[in-house]
């Protein structure tokens, strides 16, 4: 990779996010509206708000209840998944009952979830679940429905049966599906993650933003905005590393059928 493209894939990445951030600058520069202030009060309150003892109070608990809720969610989204995927009388079975369930907005769960999971990180861990699996699940029902039928057949006479087969053709053919629903997963985590830290919580970037907002504090409450934002993008980058790297053999495919 040269260093032209490493620099036009930087300007393509920054750009429409550094163009937005100077005019949220400009237009709220001298800014006396009390909700709405200036971009650099913000910035300046920034720095005092968020220190490492902070971060580390935080910022680090609701990521590590987004890890492990979006983590359990991979796992249940992927094996139940091709459960479903690889069984017609299993799909036909559990496809109404799975789209009743996928229609209801996991929001709408975090007080039942608090009536027997409490209201600690377990409630928090399993409304992330709740609203993660969904993407994950679908979209590796149907990468499993659409694994090549030669593909398919190639096995079956070579005797690949069982876990090698799910393995080196199930998984893998399904593979760009499932991480598709996993990027769709982690916008939803990170949402999940906010609003379930705002239900009877003592701590969470959700809850810090919910404390500057009741006590008026709003300049600090929009630098946890900022901040949440930032988590976001810096969360989505790293995705797509490692979405390049698991799917380097996929993408370089796709490259090769355009460019013949």
């Amino acid at each position: 990779m040269t260093v032209h493209t490493v620099f036009r894939r930087a300007l393509l990445a920054g750009g429409l996010p550094g163009a937005l951030f100077a005019l949220w600058w400009f237009t709220s520069a001298g800014s006396t509206d009390f909700y709405l202030p200036p971009l650099s009060t913000t910035l300046g309150k920034f720095g005092e708000v968020w220190t490492p003892e902070r971060l580390r109070s935080d910022v680090l608990p609701s990521l590590l209840r987004l890890t492990a809720g979006y983590l359990l969610a991979v796992v249940a989204g992927v094996g139940l998944g091709l459960v479903v995927g690889t069984g017609r009388v299993v799909r036909d079975v559990l496809e109404p009952v799975l789209e009743l369930f996928r229609a209801i907005p996991p929001p709408v769960l975090v007080p039942v979830i608090m009536l027997f999971a409490g209201i600690g990180d377990t409630m928090k861990v399993i409304v992330i679940v709740s609203g993660c699996m969904w993407p994950i699940l679908l979209n590796t029902v149907e990468g499993v429905r659409a694994v090549d039928e030669v593909l398919s057949d190639t096995c079956r006479s070579y005797g690949i049966t069982g876990p090698t087969r799910l393995w080196h053709l199930v998984l893998r053919s399904a593979s760009p599906q499932i991480v598709t629903g996993m990027r769709q997963a982690l916008s939803i985590g990170i949402i999940l993650m906010v609003i379930s830290e705002m239900f009877a919580s003592s701590n969470g970037l959700g809850f810090t933003i919910v404390q500057f907002q009741r006590s008026f504090a709003i300049p600090e409450m929009w630098s946890g905005v900022l901040l949440l934002g930032l988590l976001g993008f810096l969360l989505s980058l790293l995705f797509r590393f490692a979405e390049n790297r698991a799917l380097a053999w996929y993408h370089g495919l796709r490259r090769a059928q355009r460019n013949p």
